[in-house]
């Protein structure tokens, strides 16, 4: 058996119209292992269907002449019939479990790939918690229809031959049978509009809940520095007794419903023997019939039980995509070209038009402003990372707009590694090697440029060793300079560093300005920062204006020893800059480290 590979190499344009539409294209999608279940799904249910009819004429038939062979024939029967049942279920029960799988991650890996396309963008509209419930959530009920779809169909199939069968030996027995399982079915329904609702509730609650509790465990520091976390902490119980309380009112309804599911078909049996033994006395059925029948009023509660679960499901399933649907609606904050330019040649300046701000080939350059932010801003619109804060002041690759180029190759040929540090957990050199390419002397490289050799005595095993969940064992300016040596493996044709050594002490920070500046030298690189201990390193120091215009540029030492307003602009700031690293100079990054754990909290609970 060939089990397609998950996650999937293309997922596709999903129909965001409806969740209808959806799950449509879904079911397309997985139109192989969905047809397979279906086929084995109806052959399992017609075998454990025949049941009844083999056992009746067993006695009515097999028995015609006392135990002989007629009777062993019968059995042979069963017997095939059992062995068909058995086998088909196994099959059966594999291609479900695909089925739901194929589903549950094709819709987690869709949401996966839309919150990284996406940027902060998605976390503009929706909070954090939604896109988490969306994959742990919402997919997995989606997939929970797709693994019930074979073995409903089964049901239907198999309830249309008895039911066919059944009319044609008795009129009355076969239309008490016949209309009976559907009033059940009709009866049990009813509850399953209330109960849509209620797991909606549950679910809107759920999705609120997640979303608190991701914000207080981002912020739980500053909570603690604030004095808020028993507020906050208060906020999560109620919400979490609120999650609670919907979980209950859920589970109240499908208690109900699953014990109508028992007691109904029950009632349903209890008339059909009454029936059948007044039928059998008068003669009007055999005895193997009323056997048979009895067995078709038990089997005909199957696919009962099993429409209104797919009922259920169907509907979670609705209500799921929903939420799906909300999360892949999200526009991108930097959606691809639909007709990509043709690529500029390597060595293509970079200009921005906002700022005036042109980066040659081959040159470090250092971006130096009076307000920090506004280098910042410029890092974003030269990586492309917020189309919004590109409008109408256009940057442009080689005269082609970047919005222009296919993504993808862009993401290759400008890298913008920002200020606050982001690790994943994984195996160190992996996670340093984000292009999959490097081998350990660039490893161990990288670290050098970035003066984290320390990092591999931090993390036991070295390159090999663990690092956990963002890097959580390493101080600040470890995860500082993991990142730079990070963005420099990938060795990209343009390198944006946005303020690459604010969480490090003065001699580290000086160092790391030769190394960068020495591996860097003769590619184009641009360092966001006002530290005179890096500036000095650099081929060419562009000052932006209070306008966040391009208003000098030079080298450090020319730019210090101008005698005009330029000059005195930007002595300010970099003598600002001296001031607050003059003291650090004799301390390690603990404090930075510190500020820079509380920032990146702040920013998660801001998130």
């Amino acid at each position: 058996m060939i089990v397609r590979p998950l996650p999937l190499p293309d997922t596709g344009s999903p129909p965001l119209t409806s969740p209808a539409r959806l799950l449509t294209w879904q079911v397309w999608r997985q139109r192989d292992v969905l047809a397979k279940s279906l086929l084995v799904g109806i052959v399992t249910m017609l075998a454990s269907a025949a049941a009844p009819l083999l056992l009746g004429l067993a006695i009515d038939e097999g028995l015609a002449h006392g135990f002989g062979r007629e009777l062993l024939v019968w059995c042979g029967l069963m017997l095939l019939a059992a062995a068909v049942t058995v086998v088909s279920g196994v099959f059966s029960h594999i291609w479900d479990v695909e089925n739901w799988l194929r589903a549950a991650f094709a819709f987690a890996q869709l949401v996966g790939d839309k919150a990284s396309r996406a940027g902060h963008a998605i976390t503009r509209r929706l909070p954090t918690g939604e896109v988490v419930a969306a994959v742990a959530n919402d997919a997995l009920r989606v997939g929970d229809m797709f693994a019930m779809a074979g073995r409903f169909t089964g049901g239907v199939i198999a309830y249309v031959v008895v039911a066919a069968i059944v009319l044609s030996q008795d009129l009355t027995l076969g239309l008490v049978l016949t209309f009976g399982i559907p009033v059940v079915g009709g009866v049990l329904a009813l509850l399953v509009k209330p109960l849509q609702s209620r797991q909606g509730a549950h679910r809107e609650a759920t999705g609120r809940l997640t979303a608190l509790g991701s914000d207080t465990v981002s912020g739980l520091r500053i909570l603690r520095g604030i004095g808020g976390e028993d507020v906050f902490a208060g906020r999560y119980a109620r919400q979490s007794q609120e999650v609670r309380r919907q979980g209950v009112r859920v589970a109240v309804l499908q208690s109900v419903l699953d014990g109508l599911q028992v007691l109904l078909p029950g009632l349903l049996v209890v008339l059909v023997l009454w029936l059948g033994a007044r039928a059998a006395v008068v003669g009007d059925i055999t005895s193997g019939q009323l056997v048979a029948y009895y067995g078709y009023a038990a089997f005909l509660s199957w696919p009962v039980q099993m429409a209104t679960q797919m009922l259920q499901m169907v509907i979670r399933a609705v209500v799921s995509s929903r939420k799906i649907i909300g999360v892949l609606e999200v526009a991108e904050a930097t959606p691809q070209a639909t007709s990509p330019q043709n690529l500029p040649p390597e060595g293509s300046e970079l200009v921005d038009e906002s700022s005036g701000l042109v980066l040659r080939p081959g040159r470090v350059v250092g971006l130096v402003s009076p307000e920090p932010d506004a280098s910042a801003r410029v890092a974003v619109r030269l990586g492309r990372f917020d189309d919004e804060a590109e409008t109408g002041t256009p940057v442009r690759l080689g005269g082609v707009l970047l919005a222009e180029l296919d993504k993808e190759t862009l993401r290759h040929r400008v890298v913008v590694s920002e200020a606050t540090p982001h690790l994943f957990s994984g195996i160190l050199g992996e996670e340093l090697d984000a292009r999959g390419r490097a081998t350990e002397a660039d490893l161990l490289g990288a670290l050098f440029a970035a003066d984290a050799h320390d990092v591999l005595d931090s993390v036991p095993g070295g390159l090999t060793g663990e690092l956990p969940e963002k890097g959580r064992s390493l101080s600040g300016g470890q995860r500082q300079r993991v990142a730079l040596a990070r963005a420099l493996l990938t060795e990209p044709e343009i390198l944006v560093l946005v303020e690459p050594t604010s969480a490090v002490d003065a001699h580290t920070e000086a160092r790391i300005a030769e190394r960068v500046a020495t591996v860097r030298r003769g590619r184009t690189t641009l360092v966001v920062t006002a530290s005179p201990l890096v500036l000095d390193h650099l081929d060419e120091v562009v000052l932006l204006d209070d306008g966040a215009r391009v208003a000098a540029s030079g080298t450090h030492a020319e730019l210090l020893e101008r005698g005009d307003d330029v000059g005195a602009r930007y002595r300010a700031v970099v003598g600002r800059s001296m001031a607050e690293d003059g003291s650090d100079d004799t301390a390690d990054d603990t404090a930075d480290d510190t500020t820079d754990d509380i920032t990146d909290e702040l920013e998660g609970a801001a998130r």
